[in-house]
């Protein structure tokens, strides 16, 4: 089974710790400011109905999803720190081909908070999908996701490749590259500070929803937002950190399986988080097609900063390789 190396321990008694946890956060902080600033906004708010609402159930954890259309299954799995309003930009035209589901990850917003760094392995998220699957009676799906959500998208493909038809990842490199990355480039071991102030104990008692959604251009949106991040668990968001995320000393020794579908890699290339370089050598891990579009302009949210480009990309790809 697919798995990041599991923190074993953090040491939080370190000097700078709080330091290096309050810089993170501004960090993020500052890029999201400047790129609402700088970037233009794509097409208007949509409405709020977006879809129907339901449950799937996931050995206990109810997994909250909106779902709109009718056709092949597509399923949408956001990152940190998010829920699934963050693919409206994408929802309305995927949905004139496809049933569009985008869920809400477990920890956020109307989806289960279990308690326990292990609740949040990548083999649980990845089951969480699996529900999803199953819940619509469905033999494969079509999976997109962005940072976190898109960690998960690659482990759904290489742990079920009879059930992921095609994946797209949007500003998740393969977790190989990323891997390589923070072992053997310093500026990645620096853009990753941040995560590893999150996995300190005591970090999800610094962290606070009005913080989370400074990213967030819109202004009704943003509002939404932080209804939700005031729903969603601190502790559970920062557990994927925690359960996943690689720790000092890092080590390029992990192998992961293949990945037998079609992939198309969607990366804005100002993303200060996870760097481009990460994307080298992809199509050593995966089989069949590969296709990446890097976008200039764009940073770490690059469906909402691009969100047009986004959209069109992801509906040519995925109607065209429907109709070979």
């Amino acid at each position: 089974m697919l798995h990041w190396p599991r923190a074993e321990s953090v040491d939080d008694s370190r000097p700078g710790r709080d330091a290096a946890f309050l810089e993170g956060i501004a960090m993020k902080s500052r890029w999201w400011l400047c790129l609402s600033l700088v970037l233009a906004w794509a097409g208007p708010l949509p409405g709020k109905d977006l879809g129907e609402e339901g449950y799937a159930e996931s050995g206990g954890v109810r997994i909250h999803y909106v779902t709109q259309g009718k056709g092949p299954l597509v399923i949408l799995i956001h990152g940190f720190p998010d829920y699934w309003y963050t693919w409206r930009g994408q929802m309305p035209t995927l949905a004139r081909h496809f049933q569009v589901v985008a869920i809400d990850q477990r920890g956020y917003n109307k989806s289960d908070q279990p308690k326990g760094v292990e609740n949040y392995a990548v083999d649980k998220l990845v089951g969480d999908v699996e529900a999803v699957v199953k819940h619509f009676k469905r033999e494969k799906a079509v999976i997109v996701g962005h940072d976190w959500g898109g960690l998960v998208a690659w482990a759904f493909a290489m742990q079920h490749p009879d059930k992921a038809e095609r994946l797209v990842v949007l500003n998740a490199p393969h977790p190989k590259g990323i891997l390589r990355e923070l072992v053997h480039n310093p500026r990645q071991r620096k853009s990753s500070q941040y995560a590893r102030a999150f996995q300190a104990a005591d970090a999800a008692g610094k962290l606070k929803p009005e913080v989370l959604v400074w990213w967030v251009k819109e202004p009704e949106a943003r509002r939404q937002y932080l209804k939700a991040m005031r729903r969603s668990s601190m502790e559970g968001m920062l557990n994927y950190y925690k359960a996943n995320y690689p720790t000092e000393p890092y080590k390029d020794d992990r192998t992961f399986p293949p990945v037998k579908c079609p992939v198309l890699l969607i990366h804005g290339l100002e993303d200060p988080y996870l760097l481009p370089g990460a994307l080298n050598g992809t199509w050593e891990w995966v089989e069949k097609d590969l296709t990446i579009v890097t976008v200039p302009k764009a940073g770490h949210f690059v469906h909402r900063d691009a969100a047009e480009l986004v959209t069109r990309t992801m509906v040519r790809w995925l109607t065209e390789e429907r109709s070979k």
